[in-house]
């Protein structure tokens, strides 16, 4: 069986990324997609209701424009400049993930099993959906960002609470793999 790639190779991905970081930093911005969810409540008048989302949204603007032209951009990279979802994983990955009850690892980004809409026809599927953003919510709110914030903004400006925020989510990502996810599935 052949493995069809989705992704696009690091050395398109990477010097554009690298771009898109020089740039933001020449202009004294920062990239992070959390920081949007205050952006929407600002235009929503939410600065009536907490001083913390009394900011000047058209300073944050562009932020927003960016998260709109992710989703149109990998919509029209998925749609029309991949060739399949299939992604290539190890032979042991394939067995760990049959042991925990995922029926076709590799065929798809998301396994159908945890985000397909049959998840969300149970009250596990839901439960784990609404726990699990709660928890992204909070842990973006609480570590001053979201991973893509420190990963690539704060990293890159040589923040020590983004290096710190850094380490954090790799322990975090390397527990929830062995420990969670196992009694999770």
């Amino acid at each position: 069986m052949e493995i069809i790639y989705a992704s696009w190779p690091w050395y398109i991905a990477g010097p554009l990324l690298t771009l898109v970081m020089f740039l933001l930093l020449y202009l004294g911005g920062s990239f992070g997609v959390s920081a949007n969810l205050r952006t929407m409540c600002t235009l929503a008048g939410g600065g009536r209701y907490a001083d913390f989302f009394a900011i000047n949204s058209h300073k944050h603007i562009w932020n927003l424009v960016f998260v709109i032209g992710a989703i149109l951009g990998g919509f029209l990279a998925g749609t029309f400049l991949s060739e399949g979802t299939e992604i290539t994983l190890g032979s042991h990955t394939i067995e760990a993930l049959k042991e925990l009850g995922l029926e076709s690892p590799g065929k798809a980004y998301l396994p159908e099993e945890l985000f397909g809409y049959s998840a969300l026809s149970s009250i596990r599927g839901i439960s784990l959906l609404l726990f699990g953003g709660f928890l992204i919510g909070f842990g973006a709110r609480y570590a001053g960002g979201c991973t893509s914030g420190h990963a690539i903004s704060g990293l890159s400006d040589l923040q020590l609470p983004s290096l710190i925020a850094v380490i954090g989510f790799f322990i975090g990502g390397l527990l929830m793999t062995h420990f969670i996810l196992p009694f999770i599935l």
